[in-house]
């Protein structure tokens, strides 16, 4: 449906009741299931004076497609984009954080990197239009509510959107298993913006190309590569440490 989506699952339509409760305009509910939580939900959504429609699990499963409802599902209308390129280029900061997903195309991963990359405080996840998942349910619900805070920036060439982030002064760190510095190598300060992709096929040559730096996470045990949303997750929160390290106290 042109300029509607569904959200499954509590924390994607409890994320939107927060912050713009007047774009949902159904909000279905398994109308079997009593416990505190869903009375939590009722009573945020009956305050937001959203309208609320039993249905069964079949329904819902309709509503849903592949994402876990937990009974929970919200028809909304489309939100604006928080934030195009121009945007994030027109605000960088001394702390500005930014990641770059080259290839994610698994919704569960990009969900997955949304939500660790809204707990690092990354200001946008920009990926590339035709080589990534787009904004599903799926994508929503393993978000945990991120995709109603952090921006998620589709461009046309990620290569050319990455000299634009350079021209305005953001560093580009590339993880990559085969690089010869360890993450814990580089000196994570000033503007900065990650690159991963996906696990398996990695960054893609010109990606590449355009990092400023090519770092891996040594690995202890046997495995040969993390999950891209573990390896984003390491890679945005040793930069959150170095840089809360040379914060004056």
């Amino acid at each position: 449906m042109a300029g509607r989506r569904v959200l499954a699952g509590f924390h994607a339509v409890n994320a939107r009741l927060r912050h713009a409760p007047d774009s949902i305009e159904v909000l279905y509910v398994d109308g079997e299931r009593r416990d505190a939580r869903m009375k939590q939900l009722l009573e945020r959504a009956e305050q937001a004076r959203v309208r609320i429609v039993a249905v069964d699990a079949r329904r819902l499963h309709g509503l849903a497609g592949d994402a876990p409802h937990q009974g929970v599902a919200a028809l909304c209308a489309e939100r604006a984009a928080a934030a195009t390129l121009d945007d994030v280029l027109a605000a960088v900061q001394p702390d500005t954080l930014l990641l770059l997903l080259d290839g994610v195309t698994d919704p569960r991963n990009l969900g997955a990197c949304l939500r660790v990359a809204d707990a690092a405080g990354v200001a946008a996840v920009i990926v590339p239009r035709d080589r990534s998942a787009a904004l599903t349910p799926v994508v929503a619900k393993a978000a945990a509510g991120a995709t109603e805070t952090l921006p998620l920036i589709a461009v046309t060439n990620l290569a050319r959107a990455m000299d634009e982030l350079k021209e305005a002064g953001i560093w580009i760190a590339g993880a990559s298993g085969d690089a010869q510095t360890s993450l814990y190598e580089l000196s994570l300060t000033g503007p900065l913006a990650w690159a991963l992709g996906a696990e398996g096929e990695g960054l893609r040559r010109l990606t590449r190309e355009r990092c400023d730096w090519l770092a891996r996470i040594p690995l202890a045990g046997h495995v040969e590569s993390l999950n891209v949303s573990v390896a984003a997750g390491i890679c945005l929160f040793e930069t959150v440490r170095q840089r809360s390290a040379t914060r004056p106290a």
